[in-house]
């Protein structure tokens, strides 16, 4: 049920959904000022909204984590005004986005969508319209008791609704740019939205939010492939400045049972240098019991990464680091979900750690 006295603060950090067309073709950022000029169609949600717009507009390639303290910081400053927030973001790094806001803002109880757009707003055939417009609805959107239906991080885009934390983009030309392989849609717009209630997280609503500003960006990606040489993952892997390491493995979570590999693998744990095995598969997850390649990596103390997306592992390491928790903590949580984005261990696994 849509709140008719909602209050919405739709945030436009850049992209191509907040670009029209001027007089000579070129694209350039409406002003957001005039937005039910642009989208007349907002009137009729009835319910009130306030924008923020970033001046200037940042593309989404050029987004770092000081954008993502400056976005946690606005919420923060208008938490207690708002029902939910609409976060205008270009796609390409739109699902990095929602896996770190994910993590700094705890226990979060409101509504933050992220939407974007392949086709500029002014296009005729434009898909910015009604991700705005639905995105809008979601955040909006109340149950009976009047707490809100979708209250985490989530992004709209092509009629899905997906976690933010699970999510990644798909598709460089089409409307359906994102998808959650590991995760059921938490909702579809048609006709109505529908919402999967039982994938969706439920907030302690007698705690308070908590917001974090503190991510560390010491971590590097690793993704094997056949030939990979033992210069490169040594120049790697011994920088002074790395803290840990994504390592994107085959199937389950097998790499090669090189001497040399393995040896650097070793090496780099012991100087305390988290190495968290994701798997390179679009579905399935990390499984470092099943054959001798990855138990051999878990020998040599790697953690695994279960079914995380290569965003929220990255995203998660940044803020586990930045928040100073212990290596023994760190480890732990890893390896248990803090906000969905992992599946939960089975028995076995939580026994272990």
């Amino acid at each position: 049920m849509i709140d008719a006295n909602a209050n919405i603060l739709l945030i436009y950090t850049g992209g191509t959904i907040g670009m029209v067309e001027n007089t000579t073709g070129t694209l350039e950022v409406f002003d957001f000022n005039h937005l039910n000029g642009h989208i007349p169609e907002l009137q009729r949600l009835k319910f009130h909204i306030n924008t923020y717009v970033f001046n200037p507009p940042i593309d989404s390639s050029d987004i770092t984590p000081e954008y993502w303290v400056r976005l946690v910081r606005i919420i923060e400053d208008n938490y207690e005004e708002h029902d939910g927030f609409v976060i205008l973001h270009g796609t390409d790094t739109m699902a990095y986005t929602a896996s770190a806001l994910s993590f700094m803002i705890e226990n979060l109880t409101k509504p933050i969508v992220l939407t974007g757009a392949q086709l500029p707003i002014g296009k005729l055939r434009t898909d910015a319209k009604e991700n705005l417009i639905t995105a809008m609805e979601i955040a909006a959107d109340k149950d009976s008791v009047g707490n809100p239906i979708v209250p985490e991080v989530c992004i709209f885009f092509q009629n899905d609704l997906l976690r933010g934390n699970r999510s990644t983009k798909i598709n460089a030309d089409n409307f359906n740019a994102f998808k959650t392989y590991n995760y059921p849609m938490i909702g579809k717009s048609g006709i109505h939205i529908r919402y999967d209630r039982s994938h969706i997280l439920t907030p302690d609503y007698s705690k308070k939010t908590i917001f974090h500003y503190n991510m560390d960006c010491g971590i590097v990606i690793l993704k094997l492939f056949p030939g990979i040489s033992k210069p490169i993952v040594e120049a790697i892997l011994q920088s002074k400045d790395i803290k840990a390491v994504v390592l994107e493995t085959y199937g389950s979570g097998n790499a090669p049972r090189l001497d040399w590999f393995l040896e650097i693998i070793r090496d780099a744990v012991k100087r305390g240098i988290y190495v968290v095995n994701i798997t390179q598969c679009e579905i399935g997850s990390v499984d470092m019991q099943r054959y001798e390649t990855g138990r051999e990596l878990l020998k040599a103390g790697v953690i695994s990464g279960l079914d995380g997306t290569v965003e929220a592992t990255v995203c998660k390491l940044m803020y586990l680091l930045g928040n100073n928790y212990s290596r023994e903590e760190i480890v732990v949580r890893m390896r248990i979900p803090l906000v969905g984005e992992i599946t939960r261990p089975d028995e076995k696994d939580v026994k272990e750690l």
